[in-house]
């Protein structure tokens, strides 16, 4: 089996960050929480479920998992895929196995969870959301002939490939800067429907006017900027 590593950006998710690490596969070799800041309690409830646990003072899902990079780089054991989950189980972190193994049985460097209306638990996604992804990847098809139907922050990836792709983004748009420079390098990707569900407590991004506007100028920034980049 490759060595499978978990990053998860977590930000004030006490209520739910453990029973995502429980519902996570065996075949997990470790689970990365990343406490983004967090004023409560999700740094030792993290701990005592079984993970190791970060401390990104600066605010941003794209800080978090840089910083859970870094980490996996500076160790001497080499790691084969990286998966990103989010904390708030609106996932279901035993999918997982669904997700990598693509990458596994049929060598794909990249696979996206998709958020499918038939397996989206009703109220899971608000519509800013669903219209925010219908417009971000029917752009990127328009651009980029992509396949993608959506920007779900469930996804795993070779780490090598990762490492490739020099991310850079620090906050909303992480996952879709991610889709776009696989798109540009050609990676074999593949989208893989997956459930979906009311997360435990409130979206820090789509649960506030302020967050969902400045996810989406971040989004179609990233989404014109590679339009026109050669």
């Amino acid at each position: 089996m490759p060595t499978i590593k978990v990053i998860i950006p977590a930000y004030n998710e006490e209520s739910s960050i453990a029973l995502v690490i429980h519902d996570i596969p065996s075949i997990v070799s470790e689970v990365i929480v990343v406490s983004n800041n967090s004023t409560d309690t999700t740094e030792t409830v993290a701990k005592n479920a079984g993970a190791t646990v970060l401390s990104e003072e600066r605010k941003g899902y794209g800080y978090a998992c840089l910083k859970g990079m870094e980490y996996i780089a500076k160790q001497s054991e080499s790691t084969d895929i990286v998966v990103f989950l989010d904390g708030d189980y609106s996932d279901y972190p035993e999918e997982l196995i669904k997700i990598v193994s693509p990458i596994i049985e049929g060598d794909y460097d990249f696979v996206v969870g998709a958020r499918v209306a038939e397996t989206r638990e009703k109220g899971s996604m608000t519509k800013p959301q669903i219209f925010g992804n219908w417009l971000a990847t029917s752009l990127m098809r328009l651009f980029f002939r992509s396949t993608f139907t959506d920007l779900g922050p469930f996804r795993a990836i070779k780490y090598d490939k990762l490492i490739a792709l020099n991310m850079e983004d620090k906050t909303y748009g992480w996952t879709v800067e991610m889709q776009l420079k696989a798109l540009k390098r050609k990676y074999r990707y593949l989208e893989v429907p997956v459930n979906y569900r009311n997360r435990i407590g409130v979206s820090k991004v789509s649960g506030t006017i302020k967050g969902a506007i400045f996810a989406g100028f971040k989004i179609l920034g990233w989404i014109f900027k590679y339009s026109f980049k050669k």
